[in-house]
């Protein structure tokens, strides 16, 4: 059976739950779409985050990684089509700040994702969950960890599809912060089963 490493991120910055949290424990371990899924939390830490996913990446060897990450404010799933090679943005949870700062130094300007993410949009739309590309991932941790994994696969030749999804607040979260647009953590967790199941 294909494996899939689904990784996701503890709470960070001025928000007190991270939706991807709760999404990655309880799809860890499932069968979706004829994939084993293991899900693993990544800490938000500069120096920690896309070590530790590299970690896991050489762990357990999986066929596809899908990176998942909060993107309070937006209203749709955001499957992202590009990561750059930049490090910047607000203190991560050790209260480290860097900014305009190379994630691999002398590492190309940028790498596409290898998801199938007009798919993901497609799919997501036709089932009723809205979902647009998104050309950027910022410059914070979710960039980070996106980059690092592509920067890894594709330097090496690994035979790996990986990319990363930003997720909308869920209700929980914007019941702490009112102004958040937000999603049921239900929807939340199926629309990533659904992106799941359009894997190949």
């Amino acid at each position: 059976m294909k494996k899939l490493l689904l990784t996701g991120f503890v709470p960070f910055l001025e928000f007190p739950i991270n939706p991807t949290e709760q999404i990655v424990k309880n799809l860890d371990e499932k069968i979706i779409g004829g994939y084993q899924v293991y899900g693993r939390i990544l800490p938000v830490d500069f120096s920690e985050s896309a070590a530790k996913c590299l970690e896991y990446l050489e762990q357990i060897q999986p066929d596809v990684v899908i990176s998942l990450g909060l993107a309070a404010g937006r209203t749709k799933i955001t499957p992202e089509r590009i990561a750059i090679n930049c490090k910047d943005g607000g203190p991560d949870n050790r209260g480290v700040q860097v900014q305009d700062e190379w994630i691999v130094e002398e590492g190309p300007a940028a790498y596409f994702s290898t998801l199938p993410v007009r798919r993901f949009v497609n799919v997501l739309n036709e089932k009723g969950y809205p979902a647009q590309i998104s050309n950027t991932a910022g410059t914070y941790l979710c960039n980070n960890v996106m980059y690092s994994v592509l920067h890894k696969v594709q330097s090496e030749n690994m035979p790996v599809k990986a990319g990363f999804v930003h997720l909308p607040a869920s209700h929980e979260l914007a019941i702490q912060k009112p102004t958040l647009p937000s999603w049921s953590q239900e929807d939340l967790q199926k629309a990533v089963m659904c992106m799941i199941e359009a894997l190949d």
